[in-house]
């Protein structure tokens, strides 16, 4: 039994069940940058929560895969999918414990999805083990001076992170874009105002 796997899917639970969408219903914004730059293909969304994503992406015509620890986020994902007539492949399963055996996905997009130091480096270049050649995959998350702020993410140093870190995680890749901002975020209650955030762009440089 992983003891901290089951305290974070329960609090993860805890907070989808709140009334409503806890992070909106609007796609990230950098993230609907990226997919409107690209032909649909296939995308892998891990740490989904309630499909803001997901749906919008299959929306343009994605073949979306998507997975998160909450059951109840998932419902919810499915829920709102199947009212607008669009089909998701959702799994339920954690972050640490998704294997990829082949590449197949043209992007994975990492929304919010902050780990350990012990574990970060290894679950990122397993998500981009999972890249077909020419494939993407992007990041938006908490810089480490998110601190300074009181808008949302992790609210311990060692679970955001720092530019090195990522560029070291994917160094592999073909990295085209790594940069710190600070922007007004609004998507929903517990992402809502000034913030400091790291957007990541690479490409899997084999054809």
């Amino acid at each position: 039994m992983n003891l901290l796997s089951d305290r974070m899917e329960n609090f993860w639970d805890q907070r989808y069940s709140e009334p409503g969408f806890v992070y909106g219903r609007e796609p990230n914004e950098f993230f609907r940058q990226v997919v409107d730059g690209l032909e649909p293909g296939k995308v892998l969304l891990p740490g989904e929560g309630e499909g803001r994503n997901a749906i919008y992406a299959a929306g343009l015509g994605w073949e979306v895969s998507a997975f998160d620890q909450s059951g109840v986020a998932r419902q919810k994902a499915l829920k709102w999918a199947e009212s607008l007539g669009l089909h998701i492949n959702y799994s339920l399963m954690d972050v640490n414990r998704f294997i990829c055996d082949a590449r197949k996905y043209d992007l994975v997009a990492l929304v919010y999805v902050h780990l350990p130091p012990q574990t970060r480096q290894t679950v990122h270049r397993n998500f981009a083990s999972c890249l077909n050649p020419g494939g993407t995959i992007m990041l938006e998350c908490y810089h480490k001076s998110q601190l300074n702020y009181n808008t949302g993410g992790p609210r311990v140093e060692e679970m955001l992170y720092r530019e090195e870190d990522l560029m070291e995680d994917f160094s592999h890749l073909e990295i085209l874009q790594c940069e710190r901002r600070i922007r007004d975020i609004n998507e929903g209650e517990y992402h809502d105002g000034k913030s400091s955030i790291i957007r990541f762009i690479a490409k899997n440089p084999y054809q």
